[in-house]
């Protein structure tokens, strides 16, 4: 039985200029949340495509939220044309954008046993603890990953690169539980 991943979240960072005047900024773009004394960067939100931006006076930009890798830069290109139109120079055009982190869920359809796994699985690459969190994390090298393993069968995928890195944390969780023999 084949479980897909669903991408829940992405954060791709870029530098749309040399520097930002957060102040102005905040007071030009409607929206816009900056209070340097609990974060440094300014926080803004689109609605299309639907993304969040930490925008930094270093003219650095990290955009969250997304939940597909090609939204990432129509998100990015909306927000540089809305800081072009309050009167922000030298944005870049064509800005390069890396994604940093994705995040997505998936679902094995069936119960685990934990405590089985975490013992099969070795404690070099698992850390497992109920009372503190309830579900297992475990630790994947190729392509680095961090996956979370509750007993309900879902799993949480963190640190790919790439939707393919989620789909292949996914492979890679399926076939050791499966040759473990303890995926029902």
């Amino acid at each position: 039985m084949e479980s897909m991943i669903t991408v829940q979240n992405i954060v791709a960072s870029t530098a749309l200029a040399e520097d930002f005047d957060l102040d102005k900024i905040e007071a030009e773009l409607e929206g816009a949340q900056y209070n340097k004394t609990k974060f440094p960067g300014l926080v803004y939100r689109i609605q299309n495509p639907k993304a969040c931006f930490l925008i930094f006076t270093t003219g650095k930009v990290v955009c969250t939220g997304a939940r597909n890798v090609e939204s990432v830069y129509p998100a990015i290109v909306t927000l540089a044309n809305k800081l072009k139109d309050i009167g922000c120079e030298k944005i870049d055009p064509e800005p390069e954008v890396q994604i940093q982190n994705i995040v997505a869920s998936a679902d094995l359809k069936t119960t685990l046993n934990l405590n089985a796994i975490a013992i099969a699985l070795g404690l070099e690459n698992v850390e497992y603890e109920p009372e503190v969190f309830p579900g297992l994390v475990y630790r994947i090298e190729a392509p680095k990953l961090v996956v979370l393993v509750f007993s309900s069968g879902k799993l949480v995928i963190a640190g790919g690169k790439s939707p393919g890195d989620c789909k292949e944390g996914l492979r890679i969780v399926r076939e050791e539980l499966s040759n473990l023999g303890l995926l029902y």
